[in-house]
């Protein structure tokens, strides 16, 4: 089990009020967090990639992870996809922070690569789920990706299947006010 883990609830200080700004009742009551909290106060990038992605948008969407990277962008996802779980590797290959927000509990044992950046203070992982939540379900994901944005400044969007779940999200972005930033913004 991790050691370090915290559990935050809306009436502690630490709690990002933008979730309750943007999600009102829907703000997950309590987070559980590893890693340092600080990075929920530097501005961030949510990543989101749908599974079944078109092969012309992976390359460009490596290059960009890579200047985050180069640019210690902190970037913010449930990286879950094929295509995210790539970026991450990019991402953690360099100094720049990252929130981890997997779509279930919090994970009983990390990466090797994943516990070294825990450790260096540069990754965050937050999930807004509790302990019974041990399995990523559709539900699970779709609540995860609407947590995620509500904590970002700007959202990328580097594909979203027509009619899926990261389509659906687009409407909260605009009445929230954040960018979105698709790949053909590049």
């Amino acid at each position: 089990m991790n050691t370090g883990v915290e559990t935050i609830t809306r009436e502690d200080a630490r709690h990002p009020a933008r979730l309750t700004q943007r999600l009102g009742a829907a703000a997950p009551p309590k987070l559980t967090a590893l890693g340092n909290l600080d990075l929920l106060a530097l501005p961030k990038t949510a990543l989101f990639c749908s599974s079944r992605c078109p092969g012309n948008v992976i390359l460009p969407i490596y290059d960009q992870a890579a200047k985050w990277r180069d640019t210690a962008r902190c970037v913010i996802g449930g990286f879950h996809s094929p295509v995210e779980k790539e970026c991450l590797q990019i991402l953690l290959r360099g100094d720049c922070p990252v929130i981890l927000c997997p779509a279930r509990a919090m994970l009983e044992r990390l990466p090797a690569q994943w516990a070294i950046a825990v450790a260096s203070g540069r990754m965050l992982i937050l999930s807004a789920f509790d302990a019974q939540a041990k399995r990523i379900t559709a539900e699970f994901a779709a609540r995860r990706n609407e947590f995620v944005a509500a904590l970002a400044d700007e959202v990328f969007i580097a594909h979203a299947t027509v009619g899926g779940q990261l389509e659906k999200l687009i409407p909260c972005l605009r009445v929230w006010g954040i960018r979105l930033v698709t790949p053909s913004h590049l």
